[in-house]
């Protein structure tokens, strides 16, 4: 983003402005910690503001300050067409094409009001008047950060906008260990203490709550890990029934995919979950190294994401996916093993 880009986006913010705040359909922590992060800092000149996310998210992000007042596209459709209608400012928070908003698209695509795009992933859409787009961000959150510091207002800093932006850099830099995690990342996260973020219990509201079913989830998960040593892969299945069986609630299968890449040798890492209600496999995957599953998700499962976390999605059913999965492996044999 350039000079005469914060220069304008100054301007348009020095007046109060109907504005609207949206993250990506089925929201993680560095999306819900950036628009509320964001809505914070809007807050205090005024700006009448507005998170809607395209739906719902887990229960272990629903802590965050004022996450009670983020509205729900999929359950307040009305309300919220009327928002993105009447709205003079629309900010989209990690995510680059608004294909990633669901039903919010046609909404959004058709406003007509000034839209400004922060996002850290690959190969972005051009639909956004203002762009703050950097691959080599830790996340959405350090950039909201950079956002604010770059408007002079650093010093507008709460310890409310801390701690939610303290939790979207936490939940994507996997707590600090990712390589997208930088001394520049680490610098803004001691900054975030001293305005009052907690990182301690901010580490216990995301990861210590856990429940019963969503560990013994991640037993039958762990159960059906299989590996696939001569590509240095492995990967994860779980079916609708085997969701159901344990009581599965939104968010529960977050993180297991890591647990395939934490195999020694393994640099290669998916999950396949079956969803009914979408009538899709859904898929995250995760490597390590220059293997890229962003480019593999969008050439074969309809994705994207980083060079090594990326998600997509399957219309096949979960035995012919795998299957697929697994055949098109010899493609990437070389770079899987690079020896």
């Amino acid at each position: 983003m350039n000079t005469n880009d914060i220069n304008s986006l100054k301007a348009l913010l020095s007046s109060p402005k109907a504005i609207v705040i949206i993250p990506h359909k089925n929201p993680d922590g560095d999306a819900i910690g950036s628009t509320l992060g964001l809505y914070h800092y809007l807050k205090q000149y005024n700006h009448n503001a507005t998170i809607i996310a395209p739906n719902d998210y887990p229960d272990f992000l629903k802590w965050m300050p004022e996450e009670s007042s983020i509205l729900k596209y999929d359950a307040q459709k009305e309300n919220c067409d009327t928002l993105i209608d009447n709205a003079e400012l629309i900010f989209t928070l990690d995510f680059n094409a608004l294909g990633r908003i669901g039903h919010m698209e046609t909404s959004v695509t058709n406003s007509s009001a000034i839209k400004i795009m922060i996002d850290h992933h690959q190969q972005p859409d051009d639909y956004a008047t203002y762009m703050y787009s950097d691959v080599s961000m830790s996340s959405t959150c350090e950039m909201v950060y950079n956002f604010i510091e770059m408007l002079d207002d650093v010093d507008k800093i709460t310890s409310n906008i801390a701690t939610c932006l303290y939790t979207g850099i936490m939940t994507d830099t996997g707590s600090f260990r990712f390589p997208s995690t930088t001394s520049a990342t680490h610098t803004i996260i001691g900054q975030l203490i001293e305005k009052g973020a907690n990182n301690s219990e901010i580490h216990n509201n995301i990861y210590d709550t856990n429940s019963y079913a969503r560990l013994q989830l991640l037993g039958r998960a762990l159960s059906n890990l299989k590996v696939i040593p001569e590509y240095r892969t492995a990967y994860i299945t779980l079916t609708q029934e085997e969701l159901n069986s344990f009581d599965f609630k939104k968010g529960d299968t977050e993180g297991f995919v890591n647990y395939g890449l934490s195999l020694k040798g393994i640099i290669f890492a998916a999950i396949f979950i079956e969803s009914h209600q979408d009538e899709i496999i859904k898929i995250s995957l995760r490597s390590k190294g220059d293997f890229s599953v962003n480019e593999l998700s969008r050439a074969h499962f309809h994705g994207g994401g980083h060079t090594n976390a990326a998600g997509g999605k399957s219309d096949l059913n979960l035995k012919e996916t795998i299957e697929k999965f697994i055949s098109i492996l010899p493609n990437y044999k070389q770079d899987l093993n690079p020896e």
